[in-house]
């Protein structure tokens, strides 16, 4: 069996474009979110709005946020983030949201404006590895 066809049978897709992938993951009952390549206002706003999408659809709690494969500043987008969408999140029900840095130290300063923007912080933890991601959600109730 190929890996994708594994994959399929294992996780759930509920939206995929060149840029970001979400899935209800097996893992955890927890929605995961792997965000690909260099990110614009528009990529993040779309995605974010289908991350909002999917948790109310598969009506979870928890996020595993990955940014290990993004590329680049996505500061524009950053404020809105954590102003606007993650109190979306948290009314829809989100009550973890591990959030994986990016290599990319530009990557890490849009995570940071973004986290200091939002109302809620307290629901949001950074990691540097998604195994210690995994760990925390894991380990939370």
């Amino acid at each position: 069996m190929q890996l994708e066809e594994r994959k399929r049978k294992t996780n759930h897709f509920f939206f995929s474009e060149s840029f970001v992938t979400i899935e209800n993951s097996e893992f955890r009952n927890c929605l995961y979110v792997n965000w690909i390549g260099y990110q614009t206002e528009s990529s993040v706003m779309t995605g974010c709005e289908q991350m909002l999408k999917a948790l109310q659809f598969y009506n979870l709690t928890k996020v595993l946020n990955d940014n290990t494969n993004v590329l680049g500043i996505w500061t524009p987008a950053a404020k809105w983030v954590g102003e606007n969408w993650m109190p979306r999140m948290e009314g829809a029900g989100l009550r973890q949201f591990a959030w994986v840095y990016s290599p990319s130290r530009m990557s890490q300063t849009s995570t940071d404006v973004a986290i200091l923007a939002t109302p809620i912080p307290q629901i949001i933890k950074t990691f540097y590895s998604l195994e210690e991601a995994k760990q925390w959600l894991q380990t939370e109730q």
